[in-house]
């Protein structure tokens, strides 16, 4: 089935779509970074695991990165090699499995390396361990997503680090971005090198982390190809390796829902869809932030309903604070229509849930040139139940 990208008019039920021109134009000035800037750039699970485009990812790049066991798994199984590893707290349960399905293997705290490096040593003679460090340092305004917060449990601060690392110490890991532009990498590098440069003597890579935003159409490329240039002229032994996950899903597509209902109550109008945004789209409620609406005009202040055409949108959950105020339309919104919530492709399909046992949106590729739909999963009732079997 064709379909019509402005309007997805084809499309009569919750989807979430990918379009492959937009995904392989993100991938492609991705790819170009990293080889102009002669850094590794890979894939972030936590912000997008759409296996089934992988294939799509691996004529860009190479590598993945997990933060559990599922996502280790992942790399391994599906994207077909090992990851780049971190997490908050390896388990002794699952540290052997973790350490097989890992090229790197980064440690929060220097107790955990101590307890469980040998293990996963044992189980992988050829990973390559590294430190997650604390900059205490972030531009990132909503605490939610701060991790160098005060009171982090994410790293290890200077003050915390023997002037001799442990031997088998290849690299560094930090991560104190999000979603933002070169220039906050470049206030933060400066911050980094500035406490952690003694150490970049003994250790072999260090890996940048996520939230380089380098697909938003303001970022400014040449600022950051530049930087890690710069960066390499003085730390030449050190590869550099970044893992943004936003940057690949960037507008590469939307959530697709349709209205069920209209109804209002003491002079409210609020359209009932047939997704949620606590099960299909939770960052607009944690952050918060209103979704941009094909279509229509975001209000978030001085609401006035009795201006025509101005909705809260309402999701199909019994949770009462599910729904966002306000957008104003250009119409009265019928029954059956289309709502378009864009660039719903990064940090969605990977946090969703299956909260009272909604229907959850199908995930769906629009393919180049031929504007082809190719439905990548549909969701049943059977999912919903088999989740808790």
């Amino acid at each position: 089935m064709k379909i019509d990208t402005t309007t997805y008019k084809e499309i009569n039920r919750p989807m979430y779509i990918i379009e492959e021109a937009r995904l392989r134009n993100n991938l492609r000035i991705i790819s170009n970074v990293a080889k102009r800037a002669d850094v590794e750039i890979i894939l972030a699970f936590k912000a997008y695991a759409l296996w089934k485009t992988f294939p799509i990812f691996r004529e860009y790049i190479s590598s993945t990165t997990a933060s559990s066991l599922s996502e280790a798994r992942l790399a391994f199984d599906k994207f077909g090699s090992k990851a780049h590893t971190f997490s908050p707290a390896y388990t002794d349960y699952e540290i052997e499995e973790i350490a097989a399905c890992s090229s790197h293997l980064t440690f929060n705290s220097l107790t955990q390396y101590e307890r469980l490096h040998e293990t996963a040593r044992k189980q992988n003679p050829e990973i390559s361990f590294g430190l997650r460090i604390n900059p205490e340092y972030s531009e990132i305004e909503t605490d939610i997503y701060n991790p160098c917060a005060p009171g982090t449990r994410f790293g290890v601060s200077a003050d915390k680090l023997p002037k001799q690392l442990p031997e088998e110490i290849d690299g560094f890991h930090c991560h104190c971005h999000c979603e933002n532009g070169s220039d906050v990498f470049v206030r933060t590098l400066a911050h980094i090198e500035e406490i952690f440069a003694g150490w970049f003597k003994q250790i072999k890579w260090i890996n940048f982390g996520g939230g380089h935003l380098m697909t938003r159409k303001d970022y400014d490329i040449e600022l950051l190809v530049n930087t890690l240039r710069e960066f390499h002229n003085r730390y030449p032994w050190l590869k550099v390796i970044m893992e943004p996950g936003s940057a690949f899903g960037w507008q590469t597509g939307p959530l697709v829902a349709q209205v069920v209902d209209v109804v209002e109550d003491k002079g409210i109008k609020t359209a009932i869809l047939n997704v949620s945004f606590s099960c299909h789209m939770p960052d607009c409620l944690e952050m918060p932030y209103h979704p941009a609406v094909r279509g229509a005009q975001t209000i978030e202040e001085d609401i006035d309903y009795s201006v025509p055409y101005i909705y809260r949108l309402g999701a199909n959950s019994c949770l009462s604070g599910d729904f966002m105020s306000a957008w104003q339309f250009d119409h009265e919104l019928q029954i059956g229509e289309n709502i378009v919530f864009e660039d719903m492709n990064h940090y969605t399909t990977v946090k969703t849930t299956m909260f009272n046992g909604i229907s959850h949106p199908t995930l769906a590729m629009v393919r180049e040139n031929t504007n082809e739909l190719e439905i990548l999963r549909e969701y049943s009732p059977k999912d919903y139940i088999e989740r808790m079997d």
